[in-house]
C-alpha cells in the first residue's frame, strides 16, 4: 500500500488479512492497515510508537522467565499519554479562530498576532499555535485566545478536567503529596507549585460564583421520599493561622526576617444542613466551613438559604437547630431562622454535650462506680421523659455537692449552671417521638474531616484567603456535590466566539 493512500481524506477504516513482509512481521502474520485523514496525521507517530512498544513487550514475554511488568506498564502509559496529548493538540487546533475582528462573549476583540501555547491536559502538555486578541478600545487589555475562551480553560491553559483533578488532589492532601500521588499514577506530570497554583485558581473561581452555583444545586436537588426532617448545626474548631509578628524593640539582629510571622490558633466555624428519616437517622449532609477572619454570619446565611430551598420543595419537613451550649453558637444561629419564614423551629442542645457535663457531676456525687450507674439511668430518663432534665437539675441541686472541688473544678456546679442556661432546649424525649435528631454528630464530624483533617496537619499554617479556598473545595467534596458543582463552575468560564466584520 503506497503512502498516498495512507493519508487520503477519508474516514478511518481497517482491513484485515493482508500480508506484508516489509513491516518486519512473519510471512504468515495478519496485519491491519489503518487509513488516517490528513488532518490527523500528527497522531500516526505516537500510535506507531505505542504499537512498537506493545510488540517489543510481547516479544520479551516469550519463554517462562519472570517479567518486570511494572516497567512495561510505565512504558505503555507514557506511549498512551503521548497519543492523548497529540489528540488534544489536534482537537484544540480546530477550536482556534483566526480572524481580524471577533467577539468573545459578546465583547469586540481585535487580533494582535499568533503565538505558541502549551495547554495542560491530564496526560501532559499539548502545544498549539493559536491567534491571540485584545479587547477593542481597552487600554492594556489582557491577551486572550479563542481556544481558552471556548473551552473554559483556567489560568494559563489549564484544561477544565485537569484543573478539576489537581484541585481535588490538593483539597484532599498537601500539594507535595498530590504531586507524589500523580507521579505514581502516571498522570498530571506537573510541578508541585503547579498543583498549588491551580487549586487556588479553582478555589478563587468558586468564591466568585458560588452563590449562583449553590442556588442552582439547591434547585436541582431531589429530596428523597424518606426524608422527614432537617437539622442545622454549627460548631467551631481551631486552625493555625499565619499572622505578622511584632518586631522586637531595637535594632534587628543580623539575618532577621524582614517580615516576621508567628503561628496562632484561631477559631474557624463549620456548619451542616442534614436531612433525616422518620427515625432521625442522617441520610445526607451538606457541609460548610469558614476561616476565623470571615464573618460566621455569612455561613449561617448560606445554610438558611439552603434550608429555604428545601422547605419550599417540601413544606412538611420539620426543622431543628442544634449546637453545644456556647451562647455564641445560638446568637449566630437563631436570628437566621425566624419562625415567620421557616415555620416551627425546634431548638436543641446536643445530647452528648449534656452527657459530658453530667458524667463528672455523677462521679462527684456518687463516686466512680455508683456514678457510672446513675449516669446510665440519667441517659435513659432524658431520652424517655420530657421533664427529665428538670428532675435531674433538682437532684443536682439537692445533692449538696455543688461546691465540691475535684481537680480544681466544681463539676456539679458546672452541670447545674449548664442545665439552668439551656433547660428549655433539653426536651430530648419530644424530639425522639417526633423523629428529630438529638445529636450534632454531623457538624462534629465536619469539624474533624473538613477542617482539622486538612488544616491542622503538622507544620501547617494558613492565611485567610488561601485557607478559605481549601475549605470551600473540601466542603463541596464532602457534601457529595463535587462533580456537578465543578460542571457548573466550568460553564461560567466558557464563552462563544463569533467572527466580526
Amino acid at each position: 500500500m503506497c503512502g498516498k493512500h495512507l493519508y487520503r481524506k477519508a474516514p478511518l477504516r481497517m482491513r484485515c488479512g493482508m500480508q506484508n513482509k516489509h513491516l518486519g512481521r512473519g510471512a504468515d502474520e495478519e496485519v491491519i492497515f489503518l487509513a488516517v485523514p490528513v488532518r490527523h496525521k500528527d497522531l500516526i507517530a505516537p500510535i506507531q510508537a505505542l504499537l512498537h512498544a506493545a510488540s517489543q513487550a510481547s516479544a520479551s514475554a516469550v519463554g517462562g522467565r519472570a517479567v518486570d511488568y511494572a516497567a512495561i506498564e510505565r512504558e505503555i502509559a507514557e506511549r498512551t499519554a503521548a497519543i492523548e496529548c497529540a489528540t488534544h493538540a489536534d482537537i484544540l487546533r480546530s477550536l482556534d479562530v483566526d480572524a481580524k475582528h471577533v467577539t468573545i462573549g459578546g465583547v469586540p476583540h481585535v487580533r494582535i498576532g499568533r503565538e505558541l501555547a502549551m495547554f495542560k491536559t491530564l496526560a501532559g502538555f499539548a502545544p498549539v499555535e493559536r491567534t491571540v486578541y485584545r479587547a477593542r478600545g481597552v487600554r492594556n487589555a489582557p491577551v486572550v485566545d479563542t481556544i481558552q475562551a471556548r473551552t473554559g480553560a483556567i489560568g494559563r491553559g489549564w484544561m477544565p478536567m485537569t484543573a478539576r483533578a489537581m484541585a481535588d488532589d490538593v483539597q484532599r492532601s498537601t500539594s507535595r503529596e498530590a504531586r507524589a500521588g500523580a507521579k505514581q499514577k502516571g498522570r498530571l506530570p506537573y510541578a508541585r507549585m503547579s498543583f498549588e497554583r491551580v487549586a487556588h485558581l479553582v478555589g478563587k473561581a468558586w468564591q466568585r460564583h458560588h452563590v449562583e452555583i449553590e442556588d442552582q444545586l439547591a434547585e436541582e436537588y431531589v429530596i428523597p421520599e424518606s426524608v422527614r426532617s432537617i437539622s442545622v448545626a454549627l460548631d467551631r474548631v481551631s486552625v493555625p493561622m499565619e499572622e505578622p509578628a511584632k518586631r522586637p524593640v531595637g535594632r534587628p539582629r543580623k539575618g532577621a526576617a524582614k517580615r516576621p510571622v508567628e503561628c496562632n490558633y484561631r477559631m474557624a466555624y463549620c456548619g451542616t444542613v442534614t436531612l433525616h428519616d422518620q427515625d432521625g437517622k442522617a441520610l445526607h449532609t451538606l457541609r460548610r466551613a469558614c476561616m476565623p477572619a470571615i464573618d460566621a454570619n455569612l455561613l449561617c446565611q448560606e445554610m438558611a438559604a439552603e434550608v429555604f430551598h428545601l422547605k419550599r420543595k417540601r413544606g412538611d419537613l420539620e426543622l431543628k437547630l442544634l449546637a453545644d451550649g456556647a451562647p455564641e453558637m445560638w446568637n449566630l444561629l437563631e436570628p437566621h431562622f425566624p419562625e415567620a419564614v421557616f415555620g416551627k423551629v425546634v431548638k436543641g442542645i446536643d445530647f452528648y454535650h449534656v452527657i459530658e457535663k453530667l458524667s463528672p457531676a455523677a462521679k462527684a456525687i456518687h463516686g466512680n462506680d455508683r456514678g457510672a450507674v446513675i449516669l446510665r439511668l440519667w441517659r435513659r430518663r432524658l431520652k424517655a421523659r420530657s421533664n427529665a432534665a428538670a428532675q435531674i437539675l433538682d437532684e443536682l441541686r439537692a445533692s449538696g455537692c455543688e461546691h465540691k472541688m475535684i481537680d480544681s473544678k466544681k463539676p456539679v456546679h458546672e452541670a447545674i449552671t449548664y442545665f439552668e442556661n439551656h433547660l428549655e432546649r433539653m426536651d430530648f424525649a419530644a424530639s425522639r417521638r417526633a423523629g428529630l435528631p438529638i445529636g450534632s454528630g454531623a457538624v462534629e464530624a465536619t469539624g474533624k474531616t473538613v477542617v482539622s483533617g486538612r488544616m491542622r496537619r503538622s507544620g501547617s499554617r494558613w492565611k485567610t484567603e488561601t485557607g478559605q479556598h481549601i475549605l470551600d473545595l473540601r466542603a463541596l467534596a464532602f457534601s457529595d456535590r463535587w462533580d456537578r458543582g465543578m460542571d457548573l463552575l466550568d460553564a461560567t468560564r466558557r464563552k462563544s466566539v463569533r467572527v466580526a466584520a
